[in-house]
C-alpha cells in the first residue's frame, strides 16, 4: 500500500498494511502519503460532473488526496456533496459582513461522520475484516451501522446508557447494528470497545482509527472546491473528539505542501464550556487533562478526546484558536440557525456561537471570509428543539422561543392565533 503510519508523539513509522490504531508509545497515528498525488483541481472538478458513483462521492472524488486503495473495496453512499449556504441573517447576528455555512448534516446518515466512515469501512473490507465496532454519542454509531450494512459487515455499537439522543440511537438500531448500552459515559464506552477490538477479530472505526481522519479531510477539500479553489480566512467548527478539525487542518497543510493552494485558512475549534479540555490545554500550553463532560450538546459531550494532540498541532499550524462557549450561547445560536431556514443539531451550532464570540473579541474581523461547519442534521436531537421553544430546558433561557399557540376552532380564534384579528 502506498502509505504508512507515523506516530504523532514519537514519530515512529509503521507499515500501512498492518491493523494498528496507535503507536507502541500510546500516541495516535497519522497516515503519511508516499509522494505528491497526481491530481489537479481541473480533474477534480470534472469528476464532480461524472456519472460514476465513485467520482460523485464527496470523499472518493478526492481519492488521490485521501487514500490510494483499490476501488473494488470502496464502500460509498454518495457521501459529501453538502451545501455551502450563504447566511446573511446569521452574518448580521454574529457581526460579520458575510458568513457561509458548510452543512455536513446533509450527508446520507445526517452527520459529517459519513466522510470518515466510508474510508474506515473501506479499509475494513480491504483488510478482510467481517466485524466493525465503535463507541458513540450517537452520530458515529448511525454512520458505522449504515456503511457496515452496505458492505455486509456485522456492526457493534457501544453507547453511554441514557445519554444518546433518540434520533441518533434509532438509526443504529434501524441499520441493524447490535447496540450495547454501557453504564457510564462515552469515554468508558470507548475504553471497552478498544479492549474488544484489541482482543477479538473486530475492526475499530472510532476516530482513533487514522483512516477516519483521511476521509474527513474531504470536508476541507470540498469547501475549497465550492469556493472555486480559493482559500477562506477562517474555517470554524465544533470540537468533541477532535477528529474533524484535526482532519481539516491536516488536509490543508498537505494541499499547501503539494502546491495545490498558496496559503492556509485559520482553523477555530469551538467547544462547549462544560466539555472543553482542549481549550484549557491550548490556553495553558500543557497536555490535555480529561474532564467529566457536561453539556446539552450531546455530539460534543466528550471529556477525554482521542485526537487532542493532533488537534493542537493543527491549530498551531494554521495559526488558529480554540474557544469555549456556554450552553446558553449554544442553544440560542441553534435557535437562530434553525430560524434562518438552515437548521442543525445543537453541537453544530457551537460553531455559530463561537464565531460570534470571536468577532466580539476582535479575533475574527467583520470583513474576514468565514466558513462555519455545521456537523449534524436538525432532526438529530428533536427533543431539545421542542424543550427549548417550550421553555423546558433546565437552567437555560429560551431567548428566541417560538412555541406553538392554541386556537379556538373558529375563524376568529385562528385569526387571533395568527395575530391577524
Amino acid at each position: 500500500m502506498r502509505f504508512a503510519f507515523r506516530c504523532v508523539r514519537c514519530e515512529a513509522d509503521f507499515s500501512g498494511a498492518e491493523v494498528r490504531y496507535t503507536c507502541d508509545c500510546g500516541g495516535t497515528l497519522d497516515v503519511v502519503h508516499d509522494g505528491r498525488p497526481d491530481i489537479d483541481p481541473e480533474r477534480l472538478d470534472a469528476r464532480r460532473m461524472s456519472l460514476d458513483p465513485i467520482d460523485r462521492s464527496g470523499v472518493w472524488r478526492f481519492r488521490e488526496l485521501v487514500l490510494p486503495v483499490d476501488r473494488a473495496h470502496m464502500v460509498a453512499r454518495n457521501e459529501g456533496n453538502t451545501s455551502l449556504y450563504d447566511a446573511p441573517t446569521l452574518a448580521a447576528h454574529v457581526g460579520l459582513d458575510a458568513l457561509q455555512l458548510k452543512h455536513e448534516g446533509e450527508n446520507p446518515t445526517g452527520p459529517f461522520k459519513d466522510r470518515g466512515m466510508t474510508v474506515a469501512v473501506t479499509m475494513a473490507c480491504a483488510l478482510g475484516k467481517r466485524r466493525v465496532a465503535c463507541a458513540s454519542t450517537g452520530n458515529t454509531s448511525a454512520s458505522m451501522a449504515s456503511y457496515a450494512a452496505i458492505a455486509g459487515l456485522d456492526a457493534y455499537v457501544f453507547v453511554p446508557a441514557g445519554k444518546v439522543a433518540f434520533g441518533k440511537l434509532s438509526q443504529a438500531v434501524a441499520y441493524g447494528a447490535r447496540t450495547i448500552e454501557i453504564e457510564g459515559d462515552f469515554d468508558r464506552a470507548l475504553e471497552l470497545v478498544r479492549e474488544v477490538c484489541d482482543t477479538q477479530d473486530v475492526y475499530l472505526v472510532n476516530s482513533v482509527n487514522p483512516f477516519r481522519i483521511e476521509g474527513q479531510k474531504a470536508i476541507g477539500f470540498e469547501i475549497l472546491q465550492d469556493l472555486g479553489w480559493t482559500v477562506p480566512d477562517w474555517i470554524v467548527l465544533p470540537g468533541g473528539n477532535l477528529g474533524n478539525n484535526t482532519a481539516i487542518a491536516k488536509g490543508m497543510v498537505e494541499l499547501l505542501q503539494w502546491g495545490l493552494i498558496d496559503r492556509l485558512p485559520r482553523v477555530a475549534v469551538v467547544q462547549a464550556a462544560g466539555a472543553s479540555p482542549l481549550v484549557h490545554a491550548w490556553e495553558t500550553g500543557r497536555d490535555l487533562v480529561p474532564v467529566e463532560a457536561d453539556t446539552v450538546a450531546s455530539a460534543i459531550r466528550i471529556g477525554a478526546p482521542v485526537s487532542w494532540r493532533k488537534s493542537l498541532r493543527g491549530i498551531e499550524a494554521t495559526r488558529g484558536v480554540a474557544i469555549a462557549v456556554d450552553d446558553q450561547a449554544i442553544v440560542d445560536a441553534k435557535a437562530k440557525v434553525d430560524a434562518s431556514g438552515i437548521g442543525a443539531e445543537p453541537g453544530s451550532c457551537a460553531t455559530v456561537a463561537g464565531i460570534a464570540a470571536l468577532v466580539q473579541r476582535g479575533v475574527i474581523a467583520p470583513d474576514d471570509h468565514v466558513v462555519g461547519v455545521l456537523t449534524g442534521h436538525v432532526l438529530k436531537d428533536p427533543g431539545l428543539v421542542v424543550d427549548y421553544h417550550l421553555g423546558k430546558l433546565s437552567g437555560l433561557h429560551s431567548t428566541h422561543a417560538n412555541p406553538p399557540v392554541t386556537a379556538e376552532p373558529t375563524l376568529d380564534g385562528v385569526l387571533r392565533a395568527m395575530d391577524l384579528d
